[in-house]
């Protein structure tokens, strides 16, 4: 039977919204915990380094004020590495980051970074956090989080939901392929990246995954419908595709 299929809620574009013009509205902090009571069952946040849209303050107010977990997207760094420690929030996602670019491009360099990424694996898992590596869906990375001890990854679905026609199906074979590599050698799998309500749904039927993480789409279809409308929509496409490979 497959496992329930979590919902992570990145609220990192309410953030620039707010810092588009300055001040404190919209505030990612009331968009979390509105997501909570949509259905969320955890939130999302990628402190960058350069501070582009979820502040230090924001995530201090999401540790004390959501009721659900909170999972901090982060770089490989050391300044990352200290607030991770010092906050001790339930996850912590270790993804690539650029300052050129305008979202994060691409998986993880887990194969080839191993001397660099396993200490801050460790240091994180000493202290309780679950830590997972955001990577493409390819075996040797795969394989590489594994062996420095990570218990999670996630899959990047954004060249799956770019993709179109027989270019999609062969991506989507891609994840599937790697959700039950992940399954076999002991990982929890998760996903996300560029998911819509068009594309949720191959992914939700992926047994072996067992959460998604969607911000960037529910933030602007919010505009459109509200926050709690979206949200509930995409929780719903989640159920019935897990629903249909159930059985229930």
């Amino acid at each position: 039977m497959a496992r329930y299929l979590r919902l992570g809620i990145n609220v990192d574009h309410v953030a620039t919204i707010r810092n588009a013009r300055g001040g404190d509205h919209p505030d990612p902090v009331r968009a979390a915990l509105l997501a909570a009571k949509a259905g969320a069952d955890g939130i999302t946040a990628h402190l960058r380094e350069d501070r582009r849209h979820i502040s230090d303050a924001d995530i201090e107010r999401l540790m004390a004020e959501i009721g659900i977990p909170l999972n901090l997207e982060m770089a490989a760094t050391d300044e990352m590495l200290e607030i991770a420690l010092r906050h001790g929030p339930h996850a912590a996602c270790i993804v690539p980051e650029k300052r050129q670019e305008r979202t994060t491009e691409g998986g993880l360099d887990a194969a080839g970074g191993q001397t660099h990424l396993a200490p801050l694996v460790g240091a994180m898992g000493t202290r309780g956090i679950r830590v997972s590596l955001f990577i493409e869906p390819d075996a040797a990375q795969l394989d590489a989080a594994k062996s420095m001890g990570a218990p999670v990854v996630e899959l990047h679905t954004g060249a799956y939901c770019e993709a179109e026609g027989s270019a999609r199906q062969a991506e989507l074979a891609r994840i599937k392929n790697a959700a039950k590599h992940a399954d076999a050698i002991g990982l929890e799998c998760h996903a996300g990246h560029g998911l819509g309500f068009e594309t949720v749904g191959a992914i939700a039927e992926i047994p072996e995954i067992v959460e998604l993480n969607i911000g960037h789409f529910l933030i602007g279809e919010a505009i459109y419908s509200g926050l709690d409308s979206a949200i509930r929509r995409m929780r719903a496409l989640m159920d019935t595709a897990r629903a249909e490979i159930t059985g229930s």
